[in-house]
């Protein structure tokens, strides 16, 4: 018998939050970032659930593009770090996926391969978040190169933004600014806007949007939360109740002996640990849901199991349902309580953990 823990992905919630998307970037075609399989969520399942209302996937590298060709998704495949190695271009033209360039040694290695198949491909821009792209100074020079190499059949430019979560920085102007001035001499397609980028800055949408932690029902911004901005959960993590003890004041819980019982009291204990991605770093009382009702988390997350605070659930049994995040339990909610961000704990959940495609009037 297979451990009561499962993910419940929401595929309806995925349609309400790319139906977002579409409403706050109109004019932009969507390039949907199913990267870490898909934070977390099961990367087939959500291509192939969204490949006819995206204009294209991205992907961070080979492994995950393979994946997803293998499986049937014949949406553009885009590669965000691009290729590291002369052999994987052949394999790029082969099966159409659309590279990333962001270093000069990518360009040396495409003029030095022949290939069979045409490729699309992305120059990337470094705007000021100083991690992957060519300065502005080097981009009129590495276009002029490009231009040259035949086996290039189309070639856009796109940047990343580095503060855009957070609306009162202006460095996020700044980056809009710099791209525009660099790219304003080209005329091919254009991309900057990531979640935030959506969400909350107009004038970084361009010719293509880049979804990625909003799709999954989370908020980019630092300053709102998901159901401002209309999204819903897609992952529930969830669990069940093995064990209910009824402890005496004093007793201790969990690894440790942490966590001392106030008094009597009944303890529940749910199957799921931080091996299958609930943190184990997350402070006690981070609540659960059960029953329609919050429950404390006690004592130390182990490997299989967490333990719960039931004094404020009537007739609660061993076999309910516990969400560990979801549409109850905001998963931002969760990350706050283990000093992480959301998007950790959505692609830490492990292999173990089987996801759940089910379609779902999620709450608003």
């Amino acid at each position: 018998m297979s451990r009561p823990v499962w993910a419940r992905i929401n595929l309806s919630a995925l349609h309400h939050n790319l139906k977002r998307v579409r409403e706050l970037a109109p004019g932009s075609s969507i390039l949907a970032v199913i990267k870490a399989n898909a934070y977390g969520h099961g990367a087939v399942d959500i291509a192939a659930a969204i490949q006819d209302q995206v204009d294209g996937f991205a992907v961070a590298g080979m492994d995950e593009a393979v994946s997803l060709v293998d499986a049937g998704i014949n949406k553009g495949i885009h590669l965000l770090s691009g290729f590291h190695r002369n052999d994987e271009l052949p394999l790029i033209g082969q099966l159409g996926l659309i590279p990333v360039i962001h270093t000069w040694q990518q360009v040396e290695q495409l003029e030095k391969c022949a290939l069979d198949q045409p490729l699309q491909a992305w120059l990337k821009v470094d705007s000021g978040m100083h991690r992957l792209g060519f300065r502005p100074a080097e981009v009129p020079d590495v276009m002029e190169r490009l231009s040259k190499i035949p086996q290039l059949a189309q070639l856009r430019l796109m940047s990343h933004l580095a503060n855009a979560d957070d609306v009162t920085d202006p460095y996020t102007n700044q980056q809009i600014d710099v791209f525009n001035t660099v790219t304003r001499a080209y005329s091919c397609a254009k991309s900057l806007a990531n979640s935030a980028g959506i969400s909350a800055w107009p004038k970084s949408h361009a010719d293509w949007v880049r979804p990625g932690i909003m799709l999954y029902g989370c908020t980019p911004l630092a300053d709102r939360d998901e159901a401002s901005m209309n999204l819903q959960p897609v992952m529930s993590l969830c669990s069940k109740i093995i064990a209910i003890h009824q402890l005496k004041r004093g007793d201790r819980v969990g690894y440790g002996g942490d966590w001392c019982c106030p008094e009597d009291m009944p303890v529940g204990v749910i199957t799921c640990g931080y091996g299958d991605g609930y943190p184990r770093r997350i402070s006690v009382g981070t609540e659960v849901w059960v029953k329609e009702h919050r429950a404390p988390l006690v004592g130390r997350v182990s490997m299989d199991l967490i333990t719960i605070d039931l004094r404020q659930i009537k007739q609660v049994n061993i076999g309910d349902e516990v969400e560990l995040w979801g549409q109850n339990i905001p998963v931002t909610a969760v990350a706050a309580a283990a000093g992480t961000i959301s998007y950790e704990l959505l692609s830490g959940v492990t292999a173990r953990v089987p996801r759940k495609m089910e379609h779902l009037i999620a709450k608003i």
